[in-house]
This record gives structure tokens, C-alpha cells and sequence, in this order.
């Protein structure tokens, strides 16, 4: 049974890294349509630069306030970070 528990958690944190590339594939994609270097998408949110750039290698788990705060920056819509 604590077999399961393991096995159901590292196959859990896979697809969570999964997603969180994903998102930031998409918030990159995003920023570059804008043409916003990642410096500069961090200061229109207020953000340090390297949380930019760990959100888009999916190496943060990016919280509802700064996705917010980072739709806002793109103006946009927040949904649009996830389409």
C-alpha cells in the first residue's frame, strides 16, 4: 500500500514539472510578442528578472498573485496565460 502513496506522488510531481513548462512556455511566448525582454517584463510587474526567467523554465511554482501581476504587465487577461 505505501508502494502506491510513492509511486502516485512521483508520477504527480512529474505532471506538475510538465505543467509548470508549460505555463512558462506560454508566458514566454507571450512576453515575446509583446517584445519584452525579461528585464523589462519584470519591471512593469514589479520582479526580479531571475523569478522571470525560473517561471519560464518551469522551475518556480508561480503563485495566483504574480500570475496576475504578470498579466497585468503583459495587459492581458489572466486566462490568456493559460490558452
Amino acid at each position: 500500500m505505501c508502494r502506491r502513496v510513492v509511486c502516485a506522488d512521483i508520477s504527480f510531481a512529474m505532471t506538475r514539472k510538465e505543467e509548470l513548462k508549460e505555463f512558462g512556455k506560454r508566458l514566454r511566448e507571450l512576453r515575446l510578442q509583446k517584445g519584452y525582454s525579461q528585464e523589462k517584463l519584470a519591471e512593469f510587474a514589479r520582479m526580479h528578472r531571475n523569478y522571470i526567467g525560473m517561471v519560464e523554465r518551469g522551475e518556480r511554482n508561480i503563485t495566483l498573485l504574480n500570475i496576475k501581476k504578470i498579466a497585468r504587465a503583459l495587459n492581458i487577461e489572466t486566462k490568456e496565460l493559460f490558452n
